[in-house]
């Protein structure tokens, strides 16, 4: 590697140069508020210093750094190099010359115009049409509205993007400037027009500086680009991955455009480079993806920070031959489609329920890299053992979940799992996962039986332990599951966003004491009753807390209340929201609402929970079990 020197835009460009990057590299990022407008305020600072006399002149502004690797080098002939990393800053300066070429064109300054245009085109006849025209060919993803942004006779793009708005930007300050028109603060630039383009070229030229690292040799070329970073727009561990998967496939002699748009090109787009928020981090969907299919592949922790790494290392001994390399990326690929598609999945088959209640609703994204494994195409599990598979670690979540048992040890749980699968045949995966999950003994582990979840969910503070969301889930769950035990209830009503409901309010020392009042023991036991799944319902709008704090009857409400609600108890005002099985239940329940009938109905609920997610395999947890007791006995 030659030592880092400083290079201007001339030192760059002049002579027969072509830079190209990579087809498989990013697209163009930047945008104007970032890095457009405050490079055209340095830009014109340096220039208006050497244009005031009363302004010490600025000899430079430096832009950063350019890495790059010659491809190809001629006397006579093209000299190709290859960009390492620094893309952005040269296709936004490239951009920037040729739109000032075009402001200066247009203001009839034509001996700098035809400066700035040594810098952007090689001008030979035998590169005219050709993509060797230009000084830099960026990446795939770019190359046709670059096209159409440098050359005026080239198509035009039907949507342009950040290229078109980057010389867009710098074509029409440029313009203004040069005529002298007066800034926002109402301030003229300096000099005469003709003074002003002559000092704005030879900034353009030979005042913008870059630290030009050649990366020609036999050095570490990966080790270099992953240790830089573009001006406000940090790469993502995919963008490191993705130069080294690029690179391996060019010294494998690979088709690499051809990768780029059928393997990669779909990671470059705004939905896989949206962050995302998981906890406390935020990270890009892509680096996500990436972090849960690793840990599918390698049934094995990996760290967030060390995504990168750990590829590399899985996945350099799968990338010997382009043969191997391309069916890896393409197994890659196809599960990242499956990845995409979670989001269209039907709500009411196993897998869009699975994401709806486990991802989704209990917030457990732990699990994706078992349901990854179970719907990937790659795997080709029967559809009927994904079902049975996804149904138990279903179950396994949600009744963890309503006894509120910790969860801490999942990560843990689910790799030993991902190692189990690999042990058994594909059309017994599902009953594997049934099976491992019945015979956890560890409390952090143990798939709660059918008795554990109706004997322990009544001493359960539910509401206000749990979150609402996913109560209410549960709920409607169990309203579902309700409807289905008789035809005469049909199909659910289409509510909207469904509120929880205490039946006996929080607030019932209110209207709903006792005579003689409770004893002090007693009122902590209500207190505890009133939070418990038996006294929560779903209502289609929440109730304020006059109205939800009513006496159960008409005649104990007689007096209370303004409006169509005056003189109402709560059973009637819950009546007007009958539709729900839920509610009939409870609105059977016309003379009073005690706590019996809580406990009645906690229990009720509960046992609702154990018919909806399904229990594991008794005899299998037993024995399991048994040998746990003998274990801790022989200790």
């Amino acid at each position: 590697m030659q030592q880092p020197s400083k290079a201007t835009a001339t030192e760059l460009f002049e002579g027969r140069k072509h830079y190209v990057i990579p087809a498989y590299q990013r697209p163009y990022v930047w945008t104007e508020e970032d890095q457009w407008a405050p490079l055209w305020d340095d830009i014109r600072r340096v220039t208006e210093s050497h244009l005031d006399p009363v302004v010490r002149p600025l000899a430079s502004h430096f832009l950063g750094a350019v890495v790059f690797e010659l491809l190809q080098a001629g006397s006579n002939a093209m000299t190709e190099l290859d960009v390492i990393d620094g893309q952005q800053r040269l296709t936004t300066l490239q951009l920037l010359l040729d739109a000032v070429e075009d402001a200066m064109r247009a203001g009839g300054h034509e001996e700098e115009a035809e400066r700035l245009e040594e810098l952007i085109l090689n001008g030979q006849s035998k590169y005219r049409a050709t993509r060797h025209r230009f000084k830099l060919w960026p990446a795939q993803a770019n190359r046709a509205e670059f096209e159409a942004a440098m050359d005026p006779s080239a198509p035009s793009v039907t949507e342009p993007g950040q290229i078109h708005g980057a010389h867009t930007f710098f074509k029409e300050e440029a313009a203004r400037w040069l005529r002298g028109v007066p800034d926002e603060d109402g301030v003229v630039p300096p000099g005469t027009e003709e003074d002003r383009a002559r000092e704005l070229a030879e900034t353009l030229a030979a005042r913008l500086v870059v630290v030009a690292i050649d990366l020609t040799g036999d050095d570490d070329a990966q080790l270099i680009f992953e240790t830089l970073n573009d001006r406000g727009t940090p790469l993502l561990k995919a963008d490191l991955i993705k130069n080294w998967v690029f690179r391996r496939g060019n010294t494998l002699g690979a088709d690499v455009d051809r990768w780029s748009r059928t393997i990669w090109e779909d990671f470059d787009t705004e939905w896989w480079r949206e962050e995302i928020t998981q906890g406390r981090a935020s990270r890009s969907r892509v680096d996500i993806f990436l972090h849960y299919w690793l840990t599918m592949r390698l049934r094995d922790e990996v760290k967030a920070e060390l995504v990168f790494r750990t590829f590399i290392d899985y996945a350099e001994p799968l990338m010997q031959n382009v043969s191997t390399a391309e069916g890896f990326l393409h197994e890659l690929r196809q599960d990242a489609d499956t990845y995409r598609d979670f989001g269209n999945l039907p709500s009411d088959g196993p897998a869009g329920r699975f994401r709806g209640y486990v991802i989704e609703a209990m917030e457990l994204a732990a699990t994706t890299p078992v349901f990854l494994w179970l719907v990937s195409p790659n795997h080709a599990i029967p559809a009927d053992q994904v079902t049975v598979g996804l149904a138990a670690l279903e179950s396994w979540v949600m009744r963890r979940t309503m006894l509120q048992l910790t969860t801490k040890d999942i990560n843990k749980m689910l790799i030993a799992l991902l190692r189990a699968l690999t042990e058994v045949p594909k059309d017994h995966s599902g009953e594997a996962i049934c099976g491992f999950l019945s015979q956890q003994t560890a409390e952090a582990r143990v798939w709660p039986s059918d008795r554990r979840v109706v004997e322990e969910i009544g001493q359960r503070k539910m509401y206000g332990s749990v979150r609402q969301g996913r109560i209410a889930v549960v709920l409607r769950a169990i309203e579902a599951y309700k409807r289905s035990l008789d035809t005469k209830f049909g199909e659910a009503p289409q509510f909207g966003r469904l509120s929880i409901e205490h039946i006996m309010p929080q607030g019932w020392r209110e209207h709903w004491n006792t005579n003689p009042p409770l004893t002090p023991e007693a009122e902590q036991r209500r207190d505890k009753l009133v939070q418990t799944l038996g006294n929560l319902t779903l209502v289609p709008q929440p109730l304020n807390s006059s109205l939800s704090n009513r006496p159960w009857t008409d005649d104990a409400s007689h007096g209370l209340g303004k409006g169509p609600q005056r003189g109402l108890g709560k059973w009637s005002i819950l009546n007007q929201f009958n539709l729900q099985v839920l509610n009939k239940e409870v609105l059977a329940h016309e003379s009073d609402w005690t706590e019996s009938d809580i406990e009645d109905r906690t229990r009720d609920l509960a046992t609702a929970i154990t018919r909806i997610w399904q229990g594991p395999d008794s005899a299998m947890q037993d024995a399991a079990l048994a040998i746990s007791r003998e274990e801790q006995t022989d200790r």
